[in-house]
């Protein structure tokens, strides 16, 4: 098969796996060296510091061994099936380099053969990118669940970040469609590597194991776990194995399949962004699973954001008083992050602060208004019931899409306060203010 027909193949199949993630490198280029890792990224992605950066993302082969149900690359598919060489990928990754098309490599691998093979083909391509290339760009590789630990932790000493796909949020999900798969071996390497980046270095020079850390990704609506128990077990990732990122990727139906949505249905896109914004909540803004949701609301609202959700069911707890408000509750507020509650903090040590001030300290007012109180200034949310405000944090034309819709689901996430009519709205003036 030739190169240009491989990549095609490998590229496209890789674009299912989002877990991409670049920063907490900071290794710089040596003398005699390419790349430099300070300078890397991911594929259309961004870095700490806002940059947007680009990544070959590929697949070492798509001839998988496992038929995982929801997957593309499932042995019982008939689709083209390709391999590259370790030499292969270095050459790519390197004249790609060159020309100034990427920072960096973002490599995973369908499992060919078993799991220990898989790994030492991921080593060697490695090798020759590390050694023989010179190469000290970013890599982002993705361990073999099931390979043996030596394998896993030279692999790590050679890339700057790891990632272990859990797939699937709970076990019975992945007993049920993915079979071939050992559930326990997939936190088998996680632990691993939580374990092993932690321990102090021996040596001042050489390479340091997974210096970014490391990140998993989970495949949403394929499985019929709630929005409750896929926050909880992010939650839970984050203080076993200290991950960077945990990633959220919604289902592409590729396989018809009778345990699987139908390929008709489209991928749950809002519910993405909805597990995206509440695992901000619990990373930056000091929140915890069971805040975000509960075993009675297990389920995002259609209609406003995780953070706004919580503020306006909790209202009891605004105003709040940005003179005198620790950073706790400062982050609570709709409207205001972390940069913004620091920049208050600050401003409010050398002069009272008023409404018109919080914009200037980046705080978004339109959002703000209803929760906050400045320097005895009345907040319009005082005069206003909770449902008012309900109604203006929700656009006109985010409500029309959603009325269309005409779900069930729609509707009952509508409900806050005990109402269930779906056409208060329509009768409430939305105010872009």
């Amino acid at each position: 098969m030739e190169l240009a027909e491989k990549v095609a193949i490998l590229a496209d199949a890789a674009k299912y796996d989002v877990s991409c993630a670049s920063s907490g490198v900071t290794e710089n280029t040596r003398s005699g060296t390419i790349g430099s890792t300070a300078a890397s990224g991911i594929c259309h992605s961004f870095t700490a510091d806002g940059r947007c950066v680009s990544l070959l993302k590929l697949l070492l082969t798509n001839a998988c061994v496992f038929d995982c149900h929801y997957c593309i690359n499932r042995c019982s598919n008939q689709i083209p099936r390709a391999t590259f060489s370790p030499q292969e990928i270095a050459d790519l990754t390197i004249d790609f380099y060159k020309r100034n098309y990427i920072e960096g490599l973002f490599l995973s691998s369908a499992i060919i053969k078993n799991a220990d093979y898989t790994c030492e083909l991921l080593i060697k391509t490695l090798r020759i990118l590390r050694e023989e290339k010179g190469f000290r760009g970013y890599i982002h590789v993705k361990a073999i669940p099931g390979a043996d630990e030596c394998l896993i932790s030279e692999l790590g000493f050679l890339a700057d970040r790891m990632s272990v796909n859990i797939e699937l949020p709970s076990k019975a999900s992945l007993e049920k469609l993915a079979p071939d798969k050992d559930p326990h071996a997939l936190y088998r390497p996680m632990k691993q590597i939580a374990v092993q980046s932690q321990q102090p270095l021996v040596q001042r020079k050489g390479p340091r194991f997974v210096p970014a850390g490391q990140s998993t990704q989970m495949i949403i609506g394929a499985s019929p776990e709630s929005d409750y128990e896929i926050v909880t077990i992010s939650e839970k990732l984050y203080q076993r194995y200290g991950l960077k990122r945990v990633y959220y990727s919604a289902y592409i139906p590729v396989n018809q399949d009778q345990l699987l949505p139908a390929v008709t249905t489209k991928p749950p896109l809002l519910r993405e962004h909805r597990l995206y914004q509440a695992d901000w909540l619990l990373r930056f803004y000091g929140f915890r699973a069971n805040e975000i949701l509960s075993a009675d609301k297990p389920h995002f609202n259609l209609y406003l954001d995780p953070k706004a959700n919580w503020a306006v069911q909790h209202y009891e707890h605004f105003p709040v008083d940005v003179q005198t408000a620790s950073l706790e509750q400062l982050l609570r507020i709709p409207g205001i992050g972390p940069k913004s509650a620091r920049n208050i903090l600050k401003a409010r040590r050398y002069y009272r602060l008023h409404l018109s001030d919080l914009k200037q300290l980046g705080v978004v007012i339109k959002r703000a208004q209803y929760f906050v109180s400045c320097n005895k200034e009345t907040p319009i949310g005082l005069t206003k019931d909770p449902e008012w405000i309900i109604a203006s944090l929700i656009s006109k034309k985010q409500f029309q899409a959603l009325q269309q819709q005409n779900t069930q689901t729609s509707a009952e996430q509508l409900s806050f306060f005990d109402t269930e009519k779906l056409a208060y709205l329509e009768e409430v003036p939305h105010e872009s203010t």
